[in-house]
């Protein structure tokens, strides 16, 4: 069995891949499944993993692997979704608190798994639906909240204890965060207990949503000062969502995306250390929320690149023993910018494909856009067709059946390498900006590099 400093003791020989065949099989073995019959359509047997012939020398296969094991390319668990499927968490958020509301009942009905709050853009920038600047913004988009009583109606008759909620809002998330906190208590939640997400993600305000408040550094004090109240008194509860879907949608390449999106993340770390917690506790409370564009073999080995990456910077840049915090975790969402006003039943099938390349690297959970976004805030027809697009590919094709199933291939490890080479040159020019490693920093390098392009643009 790995042990928890996930040391990549399983090279390319062929007795170091059986080695690493037999720690994967002892893992499976012991690990928890779902009750299911995990057969082709035809009634074949799969295996749960699929990798080198008994034998067979594979050079370099230390960076492949076996599904939960560092460097965790091929996923964190090692049941892969036998163990359990991806979350089925739609976005959704218009009008008042009541609106939406209605519709957060109606893709939990449906079978959505969990649920993440659109704010409009006015509570995005910190301002009350009566504010003059919200003129013409108030339920654009996703919903008003301008105090506990919208955080109320927003959750009422859904028991915030046994729901996981996301909230994409990072300039004012910790009042957000608050408001959401009394929500929970007015309904006889221990907040101790509650599991969710929080967005949080400054950074990338700066670099593509542009919907921050002040200058980097108080929103860094906050945001501190959250890491450390969720650790202590909300451990499950996630403070942070690193996000490279808005650096997407805002042009960024697939490598691009990863890099800044990954660095981002880095700098929270180094924040999180200069506040002197201890990275193994604090870093599971970190996760990523993703892009899955219309590329399809190029999504996929972004998304195992990113694993890889994380999972080595955390362990021996940053100091990580722990498996847990070794682990990338991360939410999808398939590309707005992908489609079109013209002929939008053409979405369907573009959102689709785009889950399915999410799926196949390994997502943590999903959401999948409605076909008429371009147009409007979704129906309630639309949004069902998304979610079933959910089911349809979890429970009809199989792609639970086996863990990363394109492992190996040369074209897809071939990708994956070239966008981590890619992350990594980019890396490197983010922390020269900052004065590299010669320079004293007061958080450290990587968030002095990325202070410092938010500072010359």
């Amino acid at each position: 069995m790995a042990n928890t400093t996930g040391d990549p003791t399983n090279g390319g020989g062929a007795q170091d891949i059986e080695s690493g065949r037999e720690r994967w099989q002892h893992r499976y073995d012991s690990a928890r499944k779902r009750d299911a019959d995990f057969t082709s359509l035809s009634g074949r047997p799969l295996e749960p993993v699929y990798g080198p012939r008994p034998g067979s020398e594979v050079p370099g296969f230390e960076r492949i692997g076996w599904p939960g094991e560092y460097p965790y390319t091929r996923g964190l668990h090692p049941t892969g979704y036998r163990g359990r499927a991806w979350t089925i968490r739609q976005f959704a958020g218009f009008g008042n608190a009541r609106q939406t509301n209605e519709r957060y009942k109606m893709i939990l009905a449906s079978g959505g798994g969990g649920l993440s709050v659109a704010f409009d853009m006015p509570t995005l920038m910190g301002h009350d639906s009566d504010s003059p600047h919200a003129l013409g913004e108030v339920g654009h988009c996703g919903v008003a909240v301008d105090s506990v009583a919208d955080m109320d109606l927003l959750f009422d008759g859904i028991p915030l204890g046994e729901t996981t909620t996301s909230m994409t809002i990072s300039g004012p998330a910790i009042p957000a965060f608050c408001m959401y906190l009394v929500a929970a208590e007015r309904q006889g939640v221990d907040i101790g207990t509650l599991n969710g997400t929080l967005q949080t993600d400054i950074f990338k305000e700066y670099i593509a949503q542009k919907e921050w408040l002040y200058p980097p550094e108080p929103h860094l004090r906050l945001i501190g000062d959250l890491m450390e109240y969720c650790a202590e008194h909300i451990p499950a509860f996630k403070p942070l969502s690193v996000s490279g879907y808005h650096i997407r949608e805002a042009g960024a390449t697939a490598a691009q995306e990863l890099a800044y999106t990954l660095a981002d993340g880095f700098g929270y770390v180094e924040l999180g250390l200069s506040r002197g917690l201890d990275i193994d506790l604090f870093a599971p409370g970190l996760s990523f929320f993703f892009d899955a564009h219309i590329d399809f073999f190029e999504e996929i080995a972004k998304f195992r690149a990113a694993r890889r990456i994380w999972a080595r910077w955390i362990r021996d840049v940053y100091g990580a023993k722990t498996e847990k915090a070794q682990w990338l975790r991360f939410h999808t969402q398939t590309a707005g910018v992908s489609l079109t006003a013209q002929q939008p039943y053409n979405n369907v099938v573009r959102t689709a494909v785009e889950a399915l390349a999410a799926i196949l690297g390994g997502t943590n959970s999903l959401h999948t856009n409605a076909l008429d976004e371009t147009l409007a805030l979704p129906t309630e027809q639309s949004a069902e067709i998304a979610l079933r697009t959910q089911q349809v590919l979890m429970e009809e094709t199989g792609v639970v059946n086996v863990a990363d199933p394109l492992g190996g291939s040369w074209y897809l490890e071939a990708l994956t390498d070239e966008i981590e080479a890619e992350a990594e040159r980019i890396f490197a020019r983010i922390r020269h900006m900052g004065g590299g490693d010669e320079v004293e920093h007061p958080i450290g390098p990587m968030t002095s590099g990325i202070l410092a392009g938010i500072d010359n643009g």
